[in-house]
């Protein structure tokens, strides 16, 4: 079984987000951003959870390493209010199941507020190993779509939904 914990994005966290902010790592996301962007999606993510709206965490292994991120926020999805997820985590530790551990432990926050049904993920078309983080952790393809991400740029996505008052599953 993969031992990953989540913890609550804190102050001490932006060199995690420095060593995510590479080529390889936002490859599907719009590329690395500017110090000046990192910082500001810093402070973000470390007062994320003040307006209970959603949370940012960090994925720990046992050891305490600090590996990537993971999160869960609220957003308007076709006329529907739903929990938005996203991860992200260091190449060092990638294809060790990681991911799918952390989005479940994200996906357990979520159920546990009784206050949307579904969960959505928008990865990239392009990008077999989120796609197959959705599949593990449960999440049902809609179909692809374009997705506005970064803000200003449209990028074709899959729509992964998860039903939060479904028992869960994946494995």
């Amino acid at each position: 079984m993969v031992q990953v914990r989540i913890d609550p994005w804190r102050e001490e966290d932006l060199d995690l987000l420095r060593r995510l902010n590479t080529p390889q790592t936002r490859k599907h996301t719009g590329g690395p951003e500017s110090d000046e962007q990192m910082l500001a999606r810093h402070e973000r993510y470390v007062h994320f959870a003040d307006d209970g709206q959603g949370c940012m965490y960090v994925m720990v292994l046992p050891d305490g390493a600090r590996v990537g991120s993971v999160a869960y926020w609220a957003r308007q999805w076709r006329e529907q209010q739903v929990y938005e997820m996203g991860w992200a985590v260091l190449p060092a530790y990638r294809g060790r199941g990681l991911a799918s551990a952390a989005v479940r432990a994200v996906v357990d926050v979520a159920r546990t507020r009784r206050d949307r049904r579904y969960a959505h993920a928008y990865p990239s078309v392009d990008n077999p190993a989120s796609n197959a983080v959705c599949r593990k952790v449960g999440f049902t393809l809609l179909g692809e779509t374009d997705f506005e991400y970064p803000p200003g740029r449209l990028m074709r996505a899959n729509d992964w939904q998860l039903d939060l008052t479904a028992p869960p599953t994946g494995s």
